[in-house]
């Protein structure tokens, strides 16, 4: 079972740059989108249920702005669109695929990084959305949280950790959440595997960022404790440039 975590930052424009060639190759089993940027009636499902996806989105009221998507080549046994609570599901942040002994999870968790207000708002939707989860683990036999946490973890997850220390994305009250929230019973997929530094999953378009890895990463596939005898490879797809974020994938035993 090949899960991939993509944010796409725009899915008409991810399109425009080849993403359709790259999903055929890569062919994931479940394809978790975030930022596509698009309502019901401008996301072009037949590109992709052409390819054998079933098709679930959950687009934000506001038009051209954040919705989370799950691609999935096997029809789930219930999706779940929202969480339940208006303030984030009038943005589009959390949908929910369930199958027969897991379910996966496309997130797209707020930035911090515009203003006071929505640091603020991002630190509430951390208080809740723990909450939450915690609550759906009750209920779920297996949980993949896949998406953009907008947060790094730690040091080796940031190009510049010093300068960067007051930085929304790497706030010690984030990268702490980022601790509490693995020590709740979540494994980070890729550091399971990978334990190098310079691993990242999004970068500035500013100063040639990208071409000097000079990155973040904040895009994660994490998984519950259950499930980690099931982990067998996870992967930073740094090749694929159809945004500003890259895909990271993550292989299950089904």
């Amino acid at each position: 079972m090949k899960i991939i975590t993509y944010n796409v930052n725009g899915i008409r424009a991810a399109l425009s740059k080849g993403f359709q060639d790259w999903l055929r190759a890569a062919n994931p089993d479940v394809l978790c989108l975030q930022e596509i940027k698009a309502c019901e009636e401008k996301f072009d499902r037949a590109v992709f249920e052409d390819m054998g996806y079933n098709v679930y989105l959950h687009p934000a009221l506001k038009k051209g702005y954040s919705g989370v998507a799950i691609l999935s080549k096997s029809k789930p046994n219930h999706v779940a669109i929202g969480c339940g609570m208006d303030c984030y599901d009038n943005e589009g942040r959390v949908i929910r695929a369930d199958y027969d002994n897991f379910s996966v999870m496309s997130v797209y968790m707020p930035s911090g990084s515009s203003g006071e207000d929505r640091q603020k708002f991002k630190f509430q939707w951390m208080d809740d959305f723990y909450g939450y989860l915690g609550d759906l683990k009750q209920t779920l036999p297996g949980l993949v949280v896949s998406g953009d946490y907008n947060i790094c973890h730690q040091a080796i997850d940031i190009h510049n950790p010093k300068s960067n220390a007051k930085s929304s994305g790497f706030l010690p009250e984030e990268r702490s959440w980022m601790c509490k929230f693995i020590d709740s019973g979540f494994i980070d997929s890729f550091r399971h595997f990978n334990t190098e530094p310079h691993n990242y999953t999004w970068w500035s378009y500013r100063a040639g960022a990208r071409n000097k890895n000079l990155g973040w990463r904040i895009d994660y596939n994490m998984v519950t404790e259950n499930l980690r005898e099931r982990l067998n490879r996870a992967a930073i797809l740094t090749e694929a440039k159809h945004s500003d974020h890259c895909p990271v994938l993550l292989d299950l035993t089904h």
